[in-house]
């Protein structure tokens, strides 16, 4: 397993974004400043992060932001083939809601694939029951996902191209929407679950 101090550099690892550079660099300085940071981040491009999408879920129905509409969600960028910072994550996350009891209950996970290469609605479907029978998994084709990145400045890198059994870089953050689906938070994935569940408590107590 990687360190924390690990999990984080592949965590912000952003490569190429529509952001500006400078931006990039005070979005670097403001997730290493911790939760101090990420409040000034949030204030900063609140109505700048996030957006409707339109994808699949995992029985390929067709999904839209307004599905969830009155209730909080959480959105995870990640892929199934991710041997380490992406189930441990989700595993985190599940574990953070359950933390939370009857309020958690309230809040939709979302893990939304980057890999519609390998993750068919089959695969993700049997990944996502290792974690909770409540994350909602949602894929499309790359014309499909290409907005969505976009909205939520997710970056993704191809580690081979060539390789079957190839890794991405991306980016990694969850992002916490309120019912409206707009950004309300964001939560940096090396949080433990009780810090993860004292943070989700924290953004929905703001409403």
């Amino acid at each position: 397993m990687k360190s924390s101090r690990n999990r984080r550099k592949t965590a912000y690892k952003t490569g190429r974004s529509k952001w500006p550079l400078a931006s990039l660099a005070v979005l670097t300085l403001a997730l290493l400043a911790g939760a101090a940071g990420f409040r000034w981040l949030l204030n900063a491009h609140q109505s700048t992060v996030g957006g409707p999408y339109e994808l699949l879920d995992t029985q390929q129905h067709r999904i839209t932001q307004d599905n969830f509409r009155g209730r909080y969600t959480v959105l995870y960028f990640g892929y199934t083939h991710c041997i380490d910072i992406c189930p441990l994550t989700l595993d985190t996350l599940s574990a953070a809601l359950e933390r939370l009891g009857p309020e958690g209950r309230t809040i939709v996970p979302i893990f939304i694939s980057v890999d519609p290469q390998r993750d068919t609605p089959t695969v993700m479907r049997n990944y996502l029951a290792r974690f909770s029978p409540r994350i909602v998994g949602l894929s499309g084709t790359p014309d499909q996902l290409k907005p969505v990145l976009t909205a939520f400045h997710v970056t993704v890198h191809r580690q081979d191209t060539k390789a079957p059994d190839y890794r991405l870089d991306h980016t990694s953050i969850l992002y916490v929407m309120d019912r409206r689906n707009h950004l309300a938070g964001m939560i940096p994935i090396d949080d433990s679950a009780e810090q993860m569940a004292a943070d989700l408590a924290r953004i929905l107590h703001r409403d």
